[in-house]
């Protein structure tokens, strides 16, 4: 981890294409940052994005619950849920 001390109005450059500026420091520790970025860059604050993985791992593993007991249904009960054919 990098840590720099910056000051209001001071910048600091990421790569070539991103840069971040103090922009003011509250009293009570309250940091105002300005990130200039390209658009399609997704610039996330570190709690949404760890909740965002969160709910997303928990979509997946409901997803994954939900596909295993479809294919043990239809694994054990071959016939159940088919429509009847003519004639049966």
């Amino acid at each position: 981890m990098l840590i720099l001390g910056r000051r209001a109005g001071e910048s600091l450059v990421i790569g070539d294409h991103i840069s971040v500026t103090i922009l003011s420091v509250e009293p009570g520790g309250t940091v105002t940052l300005g990130i200039d970025a390209p658009k399609d860059l997704l610039i996330l604050r570190k709690e949404l994005q760890q909740a965002v993985s969160t709910n997303q791992e928990a979509a997946s593993a409901n997803a994954s619950t939900q596909m295993i007991t479809a294919l043990e249904n239809a694994f054990l009960h071959p016939t159940a849920g088919k429509k009847p054919e003519k004639g049966d």
